[in-house]
């Protein structure tokens, strides 16, 4: 059955591509270090402890593709993997902001790491922005999508933990975050709702990544 924003054909086609082989390519700590295939790419991004790498895990079907800990800040690389049969995508795990069990200036530099591959990089399609769904958007978060717009680099946000919420808690967050998402330039205007728990809204985010790999 189709959804109003994608088709069977899009849902299927997002299934074939992010549950076929995804493969680690590498950790990148310094920007000359990124990859120059000219893959088109396409980022996550979030809070620590928002439920990234399960949420990546869920969506390519590998249990332990993206390390999860419940140590927030893991993630202090540009993670790259290229993604489907045919090694139509990279998919980029990119270090978590805000709380991080890490040195002012390790964060200090992840920072400055990511502000200059947002700035220059052709090959980035989208940012999956992810925010918790029982929490909304915080300031941290704003921060972010203040560096995008400025960067015109297009994002779109991926609640998770939807499972967790109450249904009329949950819908009260959806119409807030749409509300301020209206406000920034760069924002996709499509909230993809989550649960990397139950799989639900995996097939449309899967869909949604599928049809940023067929842009070429």
């Amino acid at each position: 059955m189709d959804s109003p924003e994608f088709s069977a054909a899009d849902i299927a086609r997002g299934e074939a591509l992010c549950k076929g082989p995804c493969v680690f390519v590498k950790g990148v700590t310094r920007i000359e270090d990124l990859p120059k295939d000219n893959r088109p790419e396409v980022a996550f991004a979030g809070r620590s402890n928002v439920g990234k790498s399960s949420l990546i895990n869920a969506l390519t079907g590998k249990k332990t593709l993206a390390r999860v800990s419940v140590t927030p800040g893991r993630t202090r690389e540009l993670n790259f993997f290229v993604l489907g049969k045919e090694g139509e995508l990279h998919l980029l795990d990119m270090p978590g902001y805000g709380y991080a069990r890490a040195t002012k200036a390790q964060v200090k530099g992840w920072t400055r790491l990511i502000g200059d591959y947002l700035k220059g990089r052709r090959e980035l399609k989208r940012v999956f922005l992810l925010i918790d769904a029982r929490h909304g958007i915080k300031p941290n978060d704003r921060e972010t999508m203040k560096l995008l717009d400025e960067t015109a680099v297009s994002y779109q946000v991926v609640l998770t933990k939807a499972d967790k919420p109450k249904a009329s808690e949950l819908v009260a967050v959806q119409a807030k975050v749409a509300e301020e998402l209206a406000k920034h330039p760069a924002a996709y205007p499509l909230i993809l709702t989550t649960s990397a728990r139950t799989g639900g809204g995996i097939p449309e985010l899967r869909a949604a990544v599928a049809l940023l790999a067929d842009e070429r």
